[in-house]
């Protein structure tokens, strides 16, 4: 990305949900972190923070730092919020929580939908966080892979080759990938992996399942994916490639499907462990949840695009329809 551009993702991202100055102000002060920019999950945050009596401008200060895709600006974020002694961090989903970790091991530190955090080595476990992070979890479990797996093969007729894209680097999602290769004989399909750690290497993966007659795709959610979302909805379209995905922000991008948990959910339940800091809890006494709203997403107009007609059962499942 050139420099110009970044800029001007930067200066959108702060328009949107603008930043607090540096200089200290009365009430708690609450650091926000995230790899991406603004979504509407923020303000289902803030306004559950609201609700429990904590308003932005009166006895809340909030420091909002969106990298808008840059890790190293990430880190430059984390450590600032560390700086400025934050009363807490709240962290959106995994990288941003891992940066908040490397950043301080004594500011509380809540993360909304990050993937395995036993497995990332956030807390030691779900029950006993053990340390100063703790939060909502993004998965419940990676079974969730093969449901959505089902999902598409239930949407698109006479499926049998389904590819899978993700990234490796990403250790949560390891654990999907197993599962999924458990599930493709009961599933009747044949898989093919394709990892990507890049953009750049978006249109090389879609070109090899073109090559190989690929059906459909799933995408597995992560960090880095939900950023790239609306350059993987486009290829999905260009190729012609029936997906789902796993959150919301990808058919609202244009993505055919989604099946996984409710972001806002998630944001709205982290809030809840912010307003247990702010009253003097401690993270490492506050047991990590895991999701319990899960919601399907089904983009008709993605749909009538690829001449893919869902079926009535599948519809009829549907939490949302978008037009």
């Amino acid at each position: 990305m050139r420099r110009r551009d970044f800029i001007t993702l930067v200066s959108s991202a702060a328009a949107a949900w603008p930043m607090v100055g540096r200089a200290r102000q009365a009430g708690a002060h609450l650091g926000y972190l995230a790899f991406r920019s603004p979504i509407s999950a923020d303000d289902a945050f803030l306004e559950r923070l609201r609700e429990l009596g904590w308003i932005e401008g009166q006895n809340l200060v909030v420091e909002r730092r969106f990298a808008v895709g840059s890790v190293d600006r990430l880190k430059e974020f984390a450590s600032e919020l560390a700086r400025n002694e934050v009363d807490v961090i709240l962290t959106s989903a995994s990288a941003a929580t891992q940066a908040a970790k490397d950043a301080t091991t004594s500011i509380p530190i809540i993360f909304a939908n990050a993937g395995d955090p036993v497995g990332q080595k956030f807390v030691q476990s779900l029950a006993h966080p053990g340390g100063n992070i703790t939060g909502v979890a993004f998965d419940a479990s990676p079974d969730i892979t093969a449901k959505q797996a089902q999902l598409l093969i239930e949407s698109v007729p006479n499926m049998s080759r389904l590819a899978v894209l993700w990234n490796p680097t990403s250790v949560f999602l390891h654990s999907y990938w197993d599962v999924l290769k458990t599930s493709a004989s009961a599933l009747h399909v044949s898989l093919q992996s394709l990892e990507v750690r890049d953009p750049n290497e978006f249109e090389a993966a879609f070109e090899a399942m073109t090559r190989k007659q690929a059906d459909g795709l799933i995408v597995l959610s992560d960090t880095f994916t939900t950023f790239y979302r609306v350059r993987l909805a486009e290829l999905a379209a260009k190729y012609k490639l029936p997906a789902i995905y796993g959150h919301d922000q990808y058919p609202a991008a244009g993505g055919l499907m989604s099946y996984g948990p409710s972001l806002s959910d998630g944001y709205q339940r982290a809030a809840n462990f912010v307003d247990k800091i702010l009253k003097g809890a401690k993270p490492a006494d506050l047991p990590v949840e895991q999701p319990t709203k899960f919601e399907l997403i089904i983009n008709l107009k993605t749909a009538k695009a690829l001449g893919l007609e869902i079926p009535t059962s599948v519809l009829a499942r549907a939490d949302k329809l978008i037009n």
